[in-house]
């Protein structure tokens, strides 16, 4: 008899973390459980000994593993087609981890996508590049460029966002992946936008698979998280991280992310209906002078987008309003009666941002001009609430703007 055959996504989401028993009793929760303990203990010593040394499974200091953590970890790695998923904290803390996994040190190179979030492009020069490693940032949609830069620099590492952050740029994560081990480079993606429900880059190759699980994993604005999937060789040196940086995700937050999860599939589904209907009513607005938008046919990377993607393409959008000055910018975004303007993303209600005074208000004017960030530039996370009310409070802040 042949294997019984592999649950659908949406089956696996809702059922995620699985192994709901408890240590005692012929019962089991509906849920899995919030296991809010420091440290656990065995009856004898020598149990405590045998589940330290990795002779038998078990829990002893939440700070190295605990059980609702673990269940979360087993969801993400199941959903993403791994083999293993750690669970740090936040989603920077992931992105560090991720990158520690490379064992960067002085004269290693490090190869990072130009548009980046502002946060991760700041992680990457206060902390490696004073360490001695050399990162470039270069234009990664142009794989002839992106070639030539490995073939020269033959660095350790080569990172990019699946779709960027915040002109939504897709990148070819296959065509990337084989270049990049071509040329010896180990290769991370972050992964935030698209989740597993779009694309899962590990079946390309990918070494690491970032997420900040704050976003669409978590999904509904109340929790903070990130996880890194993997598969063996990797892993060992993100749990050592974990361990010793102490980076660690709580309990009650790995219990939240993990009730988020079980309607990924149902939100991102509505997510990108919405996006997309968004997306075509910004297009045919006179104050609107540009949409981006992956799945419109006029985005520059729309064959990309479908290549990896099918006919789902996210639920972020971002636009320019016309003759979009700073001030007239923030005056359409403080309009904006149900949209609500907050520094996030992936929530189940609509957020817009505005990148020049967050998530990269660090850069420079030439260098967010540069990136196509700007003054007039609005990131949106389309949520799920009636498409036709996202419109209204869209089109009455234009109207006044």
């Amino acid at each position: 008899m042949g294997e019984d055959p592999l649950p659908g996504f949406g089956t696996r989401a809702v059922h995620s973390g699985g192994g709901h028993e408890t240590p005692a009793g012929d019962f089991r929760p509906s849920v899995f459980p919030i296991y809010a303990a420091s440290a656990f203990y065995y009856p004898t010593q020598a149990d405590l000994d045998a589940v330290f040394a990795g002779e038998k499974p078990g829990f002893v200091y939440t700070r190295n593993a605990n059980p609702t953590v673990a269940a979360l970890e087993r969801a993400v790695a199941d959903l993403e087609g791994g083999s293993a998923a750690v669970a740090f904290g936040s989603g920077m803390a992931a992105v560090h981890a991720a990158l520690l996994a490379l064992e960067l040190g002085p004269g290693d190179r490090l190869l990072v996508a130009r548009d980046l979030y502002g946060a991760t492009r700041d992680l990457l020069l206060t902390f490696f590049a004073p360490m001695g490693v050399g990162v470039r940032f270069a234009d990664l949609t142009d794989l002839e460029n992106a070639e030539g830069l490995l073939a020269a620099d033959r660095p350790k590492g080569l990172f990019f966002e699946a779709v960027t952050n915040p002109v939504l740029r897709v990148l070819d994560v296959p065509a990337l992946t084989g270049l990049g081990h071509k040329y010896g480079a180990k290769v991370v993606v972050d992964a935030t936008f698209t989740t597993p429900y779009l694309y899962r880059p590990l079946a390309a190759g990918v070494d690491l698979v970032v997420h900040s699980a704050t976003k669409y994993l978590a999904g509904h604005g109340d929790v903070m998280g990130g996880v890194v999937v993997t598969g063996p060789d990797l892993e060992p040196a993100l749990r050592t991280t974990l361990r010793l940086v102490g980076s660690v995700l709580g309990p009650f937050e790995a219990w939240l992310i993990l009730r988020g999860i079980r309607t990924l599939h149902l939100r991102l589904e509505r997510h990108c209906t919405n996006a997309a209907r968004v997306a075509d009513w910004l297009a045919t607005h006179p104050k609107i002078s540009r949409v981006y938008y992956p799945g419109r046919s006029d985005h520059p990377d729309h064959a990309v987008a479908r290549k990896l993607f099918g006919s789902h393409f996210g639920g972020m959008v971002a636009f320019e309003l016309k003759n979009g000055t700073r001030d007239r910018t923030m005056r359409f975004i403080d309009g904006l009666r149900l949209c609500r303007p907050a520094p996030t993303l992936g929530d189940i209600f609509t957020e817009v941002l505005y990148p020049p005074i967050s998530s990269h208000r660090y850069l420079g004017p030439e260098e967010r001009k540069r990136l196509g960030i700007t003054d007039g530039l609005v990131r949106m996370s389309v949520g799920i609430e009636d498409p036709e009310d996202i419109i209204a409070d869209l089109e009455q802040a234009l109207a006044n703007a």
